[in-house]
């Protein structure tokens, strides 16, 4: 873990430049999109806890923030908890895990948020499968989004797809035996991406333990019209929902889908969130931020823009997952 700052350190070298905002200071401690967050959280936390939506912030974003300070900047800016990375490169690396991820979570804890989730490179014979899973129960994480597989170009669809549903069900024994959920991101490029097969590889599971983290940008980008199908098919599996949204552009003559702020691309959130409402999807949720930020997006450990201009994109990015969640009545 980096070295700490201290707190009066953090808040001059970021949130202090919030002032400058258009949203200002008051934004970042008290209101988000005119309502009181402290009205927020006392609802959130009257809500039993398997009824509770949870927004929480991908840490790849806040990779350029030691544990302590991302916890209290996710905290001011309204975030529920966070979708910790522990993997290769993370906040939390795998061979490290039995020591740090305890004390990542408290030092998030200190901010009053927990890790409700986290993100791994876990699947089938990875070597620190167990010592992961076995401290993320002790700590009560109740999520973990697994590493993707890719299909062998040796093989045709269905024996891929059947050499998958075997690494599944491995899993999802020792999910149950921990008592924690695997979720398997759908993720253009991937095995996944197109969900029926991933459907085909998890349908005959355990759904209390394996299933998938269901990503809306990449199920747009790989199914168009035809994601709302694949979401019912899949919707008694999913474990987490990851929210980010896209655009079509063309480079050099080829058509590539290209991050945007979220609300401003092709993703129909509307009826995105009409389908969660629907079918009662009390979930983690995970907000990323992956279009061009200065390296956040990246999970770059030093940006190169201005901290306070990364801090107002991800609050910005907030506030609109936020109210969607108002309109629809799920927070």
């Amino acid at each position: 873990m980096k070295n700490k700052l201290s707190r009066k350190s953090f808040i001059k070298n970021s949130a202090f430049t919030m002032l400058a905002l258009p949203f200002g200071f008051d934004a970042l401690f008290g209101k988000i999109s005119g309502t009181d967050s402290t009205s927020l959280a006392a609802a959130y936390n009257a809500e039993p806890a398997d009824k509770k939506i949870t927004v929480n912030i991908f840490s790849k974003h806040m990779q350029w923030l030691n544990y302590h300070d991302m916890g209290h900047l996710a905290a001011e800016l309204g975030f529920d908890g966070i979708d910790l990375t522990v993997r290769a490169g993370g906040h939390v690396l795998p061979e490290r895990v039995t020591t740090d991820l305890p004390a990542a979570v408290s030092e998030i804890g200190k901010a009053g948020l927990k890790v409700n989730m986290i993100t791994t490179d876990i699947q089938s014979g990875y070597k620190h499968t167990d010592s992961i899973l076995k401290t993320a129960t002790q700590l009560g994480i109740k999520n973990y989004r697994m590493g993707w597989y890719t299909y062998d170009s040796r093989l045709d669809t269905l024996s891929n797809i059947e050499h998958f549903k075997r690494s599944f069900d491995d899993l999802a024994v020792k999910n149950k035996d921990y008592d924690i959920h695997g979720d398997y991101e759908n993720h253009t490029s991937f095995f996944g991406a197109s969900i029926w097969d991933l459907w085909l590889a998890i349908k005959d599971l355990d759904s209390r333990y394996i299933g998938c983290q269901f990503d809306i940008r990449h199920a747009t980008v790989d199914g168009a019209e035809a994601w709302p199908v694949n979401f019912n098919l899949l919707k008694n599996h999913i474990g987490s929902l990851t929210f980010k949204d896209f655009i079509w552009k063309k480079t050099n003559g080829k058509w590539m889908a290209e991050n945007v702020p979220l609300g401003t691309g092709m993703v129909d959130f509307k009826r995105y969130f009409a389908l969660i409402k629907k079918y009662d999807m009390r979930l983690p949720l995970s907000l990323h931020i992956e279009y061009a930020l200065g390296g956040a997006e990246n999970g770059a450990a030093k940006l190169t823009l201005p901290q306070n201009e990364v801090i107002k994109a991800i609050k910005t990015d907030l506030i609109t997952l936020k109210d969607w969640l108002k309109e629809f009545e799920l927070f």
